[in-house]
């Protein structure tokens, strides 16, 4: 089968349209400028000690993930751009609370730090329920893995902003977060003047509210081990560097600067190549890359101080791939998956999944990596494929190649102004 060729024109479309490509850009860059830097706004700025800092950011993480369910049911009755600009807004209040909090006041900076986390968890699944009202089939995949690209763009732009105003020390801080609030309420105001509603769709008499969740069951517990692959470019590959191979912190942030370069110009492209195989085989598919490059991380640690730096380099450019693989298809399998009527609350266990791999990986690599690259690498690498064969093992209808399961693929109702 020819792989389907989506025009730029139709992309944005299917990703909301101009005004909600401007929203996410928008978005992106504001957050780019302050959410790699915050630990270092809670230290530098209110004179908080990193341990307290980290501490605080990772409670407001993870208590944030408590919205999710009650995100979930607001998607379900129809809300869409309405969903999307409130968890801007969200950011917004969380600036404000930043920008109000006197040094030394830990409670207050929890509080600002939740209310980013609240904002930063329910996007994901906003994004992903307005996408898939206003597209459909691989249209969508492609919108998706598009506003991906974007985000990944933006907030890549943000953050070389960042650090090149850090030289100013707090005020470059305090400035810093300023704008992102100022960004935030700007594309919330966009993304709200979309104005996209769909109509909720009934639930079968047999379901009633429930989500049919046994299908999902094994693709959430493998979608906790899959995103393990986003904080391998930020946690993993820096520590083993810096640790345990004793090679200049460059390498690292080379390291990232490719994954964020490879993203934003190959997650488009390599989604729609994928489109000629089924969207659960290529998930699958994702999990084998992933696991190959965990290998290839063990094998590159062996090499020692000189070549293992380079070798890691190399490697990170096929875990890249994986995650670019994973991306594009794991959302785009759920939205498939995910029954018309709890389209809202099936993203929002998805989303679930994902803060709790995400929220637990930094704790878990650190204390693999001081058992040496074995005990990192050959665990990612198990976990992975485990992963992986379970979502193979699991067989559905609706994710062969272009097309939808027919009760999931029908489009929700919605009112949609001209843009």
């Amino acid at each position: 089968m020819a792989t389907t060729k989506i025009q730029p024109r139709a992309l944005v479309r299917a990703s909301g349209g101009p005004r909600y490509a401007v929203a996410l850009a928008v978005d992106a860059l504001g957050t780019g400028l302050l959410r790699p830097f915050l630990l270092l706004y809670g230290v530098t700025v209110l004179r908080l000690s990193a341990p307290v800092t980290g501490i605080a950011m990772t409670v407001a993480v993870v208590v944030g993930l408590v919205c999710m369910p009650a995100v979930g049911r607001w998607l379900d009755r129809g809300a869409r751009s309405t969903v999307v600009a409130a968890s801007m807004l969200v950011r917004v209040l969380g600036v404000a609370l930043l920008l109000a909090t006197p040094a030394g006041h830990v409670w207050l900076f929890a509080a600002a730090a939740l209310f980013l986390g609240i904002g930063n968890q329910a996007w994901p699944a906003a994004h992903a329920a307005l996408v898939a009202t206003v597209a459909h089939g691989r249209e969508r995949d492609a919108a998706l893995a598009g506003g991906r690209a974007l985000r990944n763009a933006g907030m890549g732009v943000g953050a070389l902003i960042a650090t090149a105003c850090l030289a100013g020390g707090t005020t470059a801080l305090q400035a810093l977060a300023a704008v992102t609030g100022l960004a935030c309420l700007v594309a919330a105001a966009l993304a709200w003047s979309v104005r996209l509603h769909a109509r909720p769709a009934a639930a079968p008499a047999e379901d009633g509210d429930q989500v049919p969740a046994p299908r999902m069951r094994a693709l959430l517990a493998a979608n906790v081990v899959y995103v393990f692959c986003l904080n391998v470019p930020e946690i993993a590959l820096p520590l083993v560097l810096v640790t345990q191979l004793h090679a200049s912190p460059m390498w690292s942030a080379a390291i990232f600067v490719a994954n964020t370069v490879l993203v934003v110009t190959l997650q488009v492209p390599v989604t729609v190549a994928m489109s000629r195989f089924s969207r659960r085989a290529v998930l699958a598919l994702a999990g084998v890359v992933l696991a190959a490059s965990y290998l290839g991380f063990l094998a590159a640690s062996s090499l020692g101080h000189g070549w293992g730096a380079p070798a890691v380099a190399a490697v990170s450019v096929v875990c890249t791939l994986g995650e670019i693989i994973y991306a594009g298809s794991a959302t785009a399998l759920v939205t498939v998956l995910a029954p018309a009527h709890a389209l809202g609350r099936t993203l929002a266990r998805f989303e679930l999944s994902t803060g709790f791999g995400l929220a637990v990986s930094p704790a878990a690599i650190t204390a693999l990596a001081p058992h040496g690259p074995a005990a990192l690498w050959g665990s990612l690498a198990a976990a992975t494929l485990v992963s992986a064969s379970a979502v193979a093992a699991e067989k559905d209808q609706g994710t062969r190649p272009g097309g939808c399961r027919g009760s999931v693929s029908e489009p929700l109702t919605r009112h949609v102004p001209s843009p």
